[in-house]
């Protein structure tokens, strides 16, 4: 790097109307109408989207939402590839949230105010918006959690210490995301269960001969991810759930990187938790959901203490609500909520099938393009007319490191990528690195994006190679 002056991160709008949310509500109306796409709460974006030429892709007609997508970033065009880790959000949401504390900001289910049944009329119909989205059969089995890792901890902890006992065997891969490994392990610590795990095939995607062979009559619990958010692999859900009900156990899906990009129908899948989180989906940070079935809710006792959770409260016992209130002690994150719902509302105006479509369309093409280059190693499965690949590519480039690369990148081509172990030791472990880069695609991107990417790193490599 001798030689070289790397840049300072500058940011430069190139939004026609670049104006502050924070400026008020009259000036977000003015941003909210620069974007063609945009989707008031239980509106539909399908047929404004109709309406552009059919010659745009879905990544360019949905991409004027984002406003955070239309600036410079070190002087370059923003070309957002960490997608994966957290997706941008649309105006209608960016409104839903603003909304509520400007029109309406008031604690839920505890006042009989206008503004409280106003809040708790929207937090609820976001809960109906969320189970209506992954086709949940009653939005009481949707418990409002800070993320999707604190909704495999509840799990772990209300229904694991209650239900796992020595000797027990609860089955996850090597590719689990650390948040579907780490709970387990303190259970398993605190009750003397197994934990059991799959590894990969000559596919570098999990064994799923070996997982249906590993299911055994001590199988309590299956554990998994639906995508993985390295190797960009899915598992057919469906098959181990039947499996695994067959020897009594329960399924756990992790479906983080799923619920954003496909349909997901839980009465389809069958299985008897599934996680999600909202920043991935265009809604907000810090709200998630568990979707449990209603029999195992109310079998589980409460995973925190507090108010909402209780139905009364006494000097030397309580009583505890029915959930999914039970498992939501204390002030939820109610704007976060509400814009969840806006979120949901937005994706389906476009439509799931039409974004997964076109996500595999993006798949593909990232793959072939990244493929091409010399001395790179992606994991994960290729692409075939059998095998579908989530919008993600993990790589390596031979001699360098991913870290060098994605600071590279950036600061001298404004693409931003991830770089690191992606949350999933285990399994970088198992093939043998330490770290990789990662570029994931989200609906508003587009193959231009793809594009300028592979033109940055074959830059980004020439400029380190250089120097050997």
């Amino acid at each position: 790097m001798e030689g070289v002056a790397m840049k300072l991160p500058s940011f430069k709008s190139l939004a026609p109307n670049a104006i502050s949310i924070a400026a008020g509500h009259r000036s977000f109306s003015r941003v909210r109408r620069s974007f063609s796409l945009s989707v008031s709460s239980g509106a539909s974006s399908s047929a404004t989207i109709a309406a552009d030429s059919e010659h745009l892709s879905l990544g360019h007609q949905a991409r004027k939402d984002f406003r955070i997508l239309h600036q410079e970033v070190n002087g370059s065009k923003l070309v957002y590839l960490d997608n994966a880790a957290t997706s941008q959000k649309p105006a209608a949401v960016l409104e839903a949230l603003q909304n509520y504390y400007e029109f309406y900001n008031s604690n839920v289910h505890r006042g009989i105010h206008y503004l409280s049944a106003k809040a708790t009329d929207e937090f609820e119909l976001a809960r109906k918006k969320v189970a209506r989205f992954i086709n949940a059969p009653d939005s009481r089995e949707i418990v409002f959690t800070r993320n999707a890792t604190e909704a495999i901890n509840l799990v772990a902890y209300s229904w694991g210490l209650s239900n796992l006992k020595p000797g027990d065997e609860v089955i996850l891969t090597v590719a689990e995301h650390h948040s579907c490994i780490v709970p387990w392990q303190i259970v398993s610590q605190k009750t003397g269960a197994v934990l059991k795990f799959v590894t990969l095939n000559e596919d570098e995607t999990p064994d799923i001969d070996m997982m249906r062979e590993m299911i055994s009559r001590k199988t309590k619990l299956v554990a998994v991810h639906h995508v993985s958010n390295v190797l960009a692999s899915s598992l057919p859900i469906e098959d181990i759930v039947v499996w695994a009900h067959e020897v009594g156990a329960k399924v756990l899906v992790d479906a983080c990187q799923s619920v954003p990009h496909m349909v997901v129908d839980v009465q389809k899948l069958n299985a008897d938790f599934l996680v999600a989180s909202s920043h991935k989906m265009c809604g907000p940070t810090g709200i998630g959901f568990l979707y449990g079935k209603s029999d195992l809710l109310h079998a589980m006792p409460p995973f925190l203490g507090g108010g909402e959770m209780i139905s009364d409260v006494f000097l030397d016992h309580s009583t505890y609500a029915e959930p999914p209130s039970r498992f939501e002690a204390g002030t939820p994150a109610i704007g976060e909520a509400i814009a969840l719902g806006a979120a949901c509302d937005y994706l389906s105006g476009i439509g799931m099938p039409k974004i997964h479509e076109y996500e595999v369309e993006l798949a593909n093409y990232l793959y072939e393009k990244l493929s091409s280059l010399p001395d790179v190693k992606i994991y994960g499965p290729k692409p075939s007319e059998s095998v579908r690949r989530a919008a993600l590519c993990s790589f390596n480039v031979e001699g360098l490191h991913p870290t060098d690369l994605a600071t590279f990148l950036d600061q001298q081509h404004g693409v931003a990528i991830r770089s690191g172990h992606h949350c999933a030791q285990p399994l970088h472990r198992y093939l043998g690195v330490n770290a990789s880069a990662r570029a994931s695609l989200y609906f508003y991107n587009t193959k231009e994006d793809v594009d300028s990417f592979i033109a940055a790193l074959e830059d980004t490599v020439s400029f380190f190679n250089s120097f050997k």
